[in-house]
């Protein structure tokens, strides 16, 4: 599997877990405000498999777990086969998905080799080629976000609140999800690359941190465990 980029200690993107994040490329989605869009125009980097494999080596003991994450790490096919051997080194793992492939997931939850999944849920599912472009389908990342709902899996669920989002569309989203574990809303950063046909909605003026949090409370009927 291609890494393109490492992050090599994080506190915060693995809850409660010591880890690094590995980038991976490529993705089925095209949402206009991506911030690793160095990893689906092909530009990215390719680090070298045996510093990767001597790092995480070595950092056993020191590290707790590894973050797959993208791009979106569901398109490799020796997704399930490296996981495997990040166990192997005795290492937690979370994976990070815009949740386009339940049958990947499904995969995974059927192997027991995955310790927490983050899914994105980006809209409400009928503006997913929208937001997220033609070939997106938010009815498939519901039925991602079921079948971890139903296996019973740490999850939780992350939705970046883009100035094209109203407080209508976030208690939409809210109701058309089950009952989750922990919804996030994180609050919207300008990409440091972008189409230059995307400007305009890429500059829209985004939410304060004070109204995100006013639409967690607003949400918070549907999704009491929510955070903002």
């Amino acid at each position: 599997m291609t890494i393109s980029g490492i992050i090599k200690s994080t506190f915060i993107d693995f809850p409660g877990v010591i880890s690094c994040v590995l980038f991976v490329p490529g993705c089925d989605y095209d949402c206009f405000y991506c911030h690793n869009r160095r990893l689906l125009d092909g530009t990215h980097e390719k680090l070298d498999p045996e510093y990767i494999k001597k790092f995480l080596v070595k950092r056993k003991g020191m590290l707790e777990g590894v973050v797959v994450s993208g791009g979106e790490p569901t398109l490799w096919p020796d997704l399930i086969p490296y996981i495997k051997w990040l166990k192997s080194l005795g290492y937690k793992v979370k994976l990070d998905s815009n949740g386009s492939n339940p049958e990947v997931i499904s995969k995974l939850l059927s192997e027991n080799i995955c310790d927490y999944f983050a899914i994105d849920y980006k809209a409400p599912s009928s503006r997913y080629p929208e937001i997220c472009g033609v070939n997106a389908d938010g009815e498939t990342v519901r039925k991602t976000i079921g079948l971890l709902d139903k296996a019973g899996v740490p999850f939780e669920v992350r939705t970046t609140v883009i100035p094209q989002l109203s407080e209508e569309d976030l208690v939409k989203m809210a109701r058309e999800l089950p009952l989750l574990p922990k919804y996030v809303l994180n609050k919207y950063r300008v990409p440091g690359i972008y189409r230059p046909e995307d400007r305009e909605r890429v500059m829209e003026k985004a939410y304060t941190a004070a109204k995100i949090k006013e639409f967690a409370e607003k949400i918070r009927v549907f999704q009491p465990n929510v955070s903002a």
